[in-house]
């Protein structure tokens, strides 16, 4: 939840000259939905994609304040984030809601951003890859072979978000290749090699060149850097490994 509509404007006005041309990787700003439209026009001659934030599984209909797959999707979005852990601490999302929205998004035509990750006192229990797993299979069920070719899972551990503290690269890269692993079981292992898999969780500047190193991520999800100038030195790592 930052920048007003002029705020979002402003950044899109310093960011884009320098990485709205072809970087090597995709580059997608996932704005709050108020500012949404004017990104969009704010990008529209540049290679940067708007992604939503959140959407709801239906339509239309009685749910006041929610915005559907529909209504993104005729304004130009090409994204939306699904799941984050914000949404699933403070806002009651579910493995049951994520999957309703995962498959709505699809159908609809956007490309879903699936979050899944672990808390701290999971992690000490010695639980991530399992719970990890466990999201995965669930966000995932009735997401067929072919649809799953465009999807986006991202690895975010709760303790690492907006907490300045990043997950080492060896810990990141062993639970993306948990990822990678299950998805070869839920499709097949080819094509659990074309899924593109991030890792989010205080992603910098200084830390992203390493972990984009790592075999199973295939680039970043980021947060508080995305809101500054430094935010091209990371898509940059990331157009190094060409993803």
């Amino acid at each position: 939840m930052n920048n007003t509509k002029h705020e979002a404007e402003a950044l899109c006005d310093v960011l884009a000259p320098n990485i709205g041309k072809d970087m090597g990787c995709d580059v997608v700003f996932c704005v709050p939905s108020i500012d949404i439209i004017p990104v969009i026009k704010k990008l529209e001659t540049t290679n940067i994609a708007v992604g939503a934030q959140n959407m709801h599984f239906v339509d239309s209909g009685a749910y006041t304040g929610e915005i559907s797959a529909k209504m993104l999707k005729e304004v130009g979005v090409k994204y939306v984030i699904i799941g984050h852990s914000e949404r699933r601490q403070y806002f009651g999302e579910t493995d049951e809601s994520v999957n309703k929205k995962v498959i709505k998004a699809i159908e609809t035509g956007l490309i879903p951003i699936i979050c899944v990750g672990e808390s701290l006192a999971q992690r000490e229990q010695g639980i991530t890859v399992e719970l990890v797993r466990m999201q995965v299979k669930l966000a995932l069920q009735g997401v067929t072979d072919e649809q799953a070719k465009n999807i986006v899972l991202a690895y975010e551990p709760i303790w690492a978000i907006g907490t300045g503290i990043t997950a080492t690269s060896a810990q990141a890269e062993e639970v993306c290749a948990a990822i990678r692993v299950v998805l070869g079981e839920i499709y097949s292992k080819e094509l659990a090699e074309e899924i593109r898999i991030q890792y989010g969780g205080s992603v910098s500047a200084d830390n992203a060149a390493e972990l984009f190193a790592q075999k199973n991520i295939d680039g970043g999800l980021v947060g508080g850097a995305s809101l500054k100038p430094e935010f091209e030195k990371i898509v940059k790592a990331a157009g190094g490994k060409g993803v």
